[in-house]
């Protein structure tokens, strides 16, 4: 996960201010937004924890291993709630994603990926068309369209669906970030 120093901070700024507001959305008044904004505020921690460079701190293997078992149990938790909602599907992907990586960079030799690699090419190639796609279309998403029925605005942060959109667009940025250095 740890490319040059300016960039990996840049993508620890952008996953850490993404979790942040994804605590935020967790005040909204809809149980499911709730409990999605709670799934998204892990997974920006927890993206922004494995971006922090190298030379800063190498965590141990046993650090890898435990977000592997905490992403593992999100996944989970993601393929259970995916029977009531098709968007726990993208979750699911997210968090097989982050076990994924955390695996690799436990596995990884001198306990970060690097140049040397980490993990299976085709698992992390088809990782990174999934959320290349998923950028591209939730990007697409973001372009505003004329409201029809003009309804009242959303009376607070966790109700905002474009800053939701947005969250979910920076993410998936990171992610792909994060698999091109695998």
């Amino acid at each position: 996960m740890h490319g040059p120093g300016s960039a990996a901070w840049l993508l620890v700024a952008l996953c850490a201010a993404t979790g942040a507001y994804c605590l935020l959305r967790m005040r909204s008044g809809v149980e499911e937004q709730r409990r999605t904004a709670g799934s998204e505020a892990l997974m920006g921690f927890g993206m922004a924890l494995m971006a922090i460079p190298a030379a800063v701190i190498t965590p141990p293997r046993a650090a890898w291993a435990l977000y592997a078992v905490v992403f593992g149990a999100a996944a989970l938790r993601a393929l259970w709630a995916s029977r009531s909602s098709a968007h726990h599907l993208h979750h699911l992907v997210g968090t097989f994603a982050m076990a994924y990586m955390a695996v690799g960079m436990a596995a990884a030799p001198s306990g970060h990926a690097g140049h040397e690699g980490a993990g299976a090419p085709l698992v992390t190639g088809l990782l990174l068309l999934y959320f290349a796609g998923y950028v591209l279309w939730s990007g697409a998403r973001l372009v505003p369209v004329a409201t029809a029925g003009g309804g009242p605005p959303a009376s607070g942060w966790g109700d905002r669906p474009e800053l939701a959109r947005a969250c979910r667009l920076s993410m998936g940025i990171g992610m792909v970030a994060m698999l091109l250095t695998m």
